[in-house]
């Protein structure tokens, strides 16, 4: 099937997604791109696309120097990222997803020459696999990151586990959207936190469902 057929398809299931939940907050669609070539971005950009994802900061930057003009376009890092490779991404990206070391937060605060917009990356599921933080842990590491002025931490993320129930996969999201307003609640002012960053190919319906504003689709596009 054809990269323009299956946007159409992921469009309309976005749309049915938000009638049926009643969703009138607006769903962001981000290309991942880690499968494809600098091609076929272009075929997605002619396509209307605008926000382009990697989870490799060296694979991003070869995406980049591809296009003429990627900074026509919004750039998330959804992986994670090593200290010593901040310097060479962090001014290239728009939003990273994984924020969730100090001392990740420590290298971004002294090599970003603009603010970066942020997610906290929660492991709500408690995977060992999984990076993140618990969500018990997500106040106090919010509250810590108001030391780092180049920092805006617009919401959180998460990935929901492979080949769980669609029931426990709701739950998951349903739990981070819970923790999500509760900073937004707190007003402050280095963490808005009006964003979900959660749901790929396999769940992002399901994520929309429960607050959804990123969704992070790969397979469904490209494949």
């Amino acid at each position: 099937m054809s990269l323009e057929k299956n946007l159409n398809l992921v469009k309309e299931s976005i749309s049915q997604a938000s009638i049926q939940s009643s969703r009138h907050q607006e769903v962001t669609l981000i290309a991942v791109t880690k499968t494809v070539s600098s091609d076929v971005v272009k075929e997605a950009i002619q396509l209307g696309l605008s926000h382009f994802a990697e989870n490799r900061s060296e694979k991003l930057i070869e995406k980049q120097e591809a296009l003429e003009d990627y900074h026509t376009f919004t750039w998330h890092l959804i992986g994670t990222l090593q200290t010593r490779k901040v310097k060479d991404v962090i001014n290239r990206i728009d939003y990273f997803h994984a924020l969730d070391r100090i001392k990740t937060a420590q290298e971004i605060q002294k090599r970003a020459t603009k603010t970066i917009n942020c997610f906290v990356q929660v492991n709500v599921s408690g995977e060992i696999s999984k990076q993140g933080i618990s969500l018990d842990e997500v106040e106090p590491f919010i509250r810590d990151l108001a030391q780092f002025s180049a920092i805006n931490v617009v919401g959180l993320m998460t990935m929901a586990p492979n080949g769980e129930e669609p029931e426990k996969i709701k739950e998951y999201f349903g739990k981070l959207a819970l923790k999500q307003q509760e900073i937004a609640n707190l007003t402050m002012k280095h963490a808005p936190c009006t964003e979900l960053s959660m749901g790929m190919s396999k769940d992002y319906p399901l994520a929309i469902s429960q607050g959804a504003t990123f969704i992070r689709v790969g397979s469904q596009l490209f494949d």
